[in-house]
């Protein structure tokens, strides 16, 4: 469920279809994002799920921040 809000969002902010986005995707590399890009992304992710997701904390796939969210949520 929190991977399936995550594909959707990620899907929105980059305009891709939800299909090419997977727990393994990488976001930058993958999805063409730049920083900006991934900026809108945690924010639309913060405000979905009601955390705080600092940015040294590395985040480069889309497990990634699954994994963030599930532990934040814990």
């Amino acid at each position: 469920m929190i991977f399936e809000k995550i594909q959707g969002i990620v899907a929105e902010e980059l305009d891709k279809e939800k299909d090419e986005i997977q727990l393994t995707t990488n976001i930058q590399e993958d999805l063409e994002a730049d920083s900006l890009d991934l900026f809108q992304i945690i924010n639309e992710i913060e405000d979905e799920f009601d955390v705080k997701i600092e940015t040294d904390e590395n985040i480069q796939t889309v497990d990634d921040l699954v994994k963030y969210v599930e532990k934040q949520q814990a």
